[in-house]
């Protein structure tokens, strides 16, 4: 099992660089409900319709993990360690989905490989 990025998943739709490497594990994804969100974001800005994209999504192997009110503190409280690397809440809500879960975070953001958070972190590119 793993907590998927953004980033990663994106890059594996797309198939950028490292999208093979994400295809290794997605059939054990988690995706934060967050993250869904930023997916969806970035094909609605490329024109298609957010509730077509959302049904592909949902009816893939992904198990979309919703954002509860612990999560959200769990990924304020990373708000310390990663505002130096940029990290946005959609990276800390996958950051607190792997601590919560006990499991590794894939990402495709290298600034992530600088995190000493207590999980495993895998960047993909």
């Amino acid at each position: 099992m793993i907590a998927l990025d953004a980033s990663a998943l994106l890059a594996f739709l797309f198939r950028e660089r490292g999208h093979e490497r994400v295809g290794a594990v997605i059939e054990t994804a988690y995706l934060s409900a967050v993250n869904l969100s930023e997916v969806i974001g970035r094909f609605v800005r490329d024109g298609h319709d957010a509730r077509t994209v959302l049904q592909r999504l949902t009816s893939s192997t992904i198990e979309i993990v919703p954002f509860t009110t612990a999560d959200a503190a769990l990924a304020a409280s990373l708000v310390l360690q990663t505002r130096a690397l940029g990290l946005s809440l959609g990276d800390r809500a996958c950051l607190a989905l792997a601590l919560a879960r006990r499991i590794p975070a894939v990402t495709a953001d290298r600034a992530w490989a600088r995190l000493h958070i207590g999980i495993d972190i895998q960047v993909v590119r």
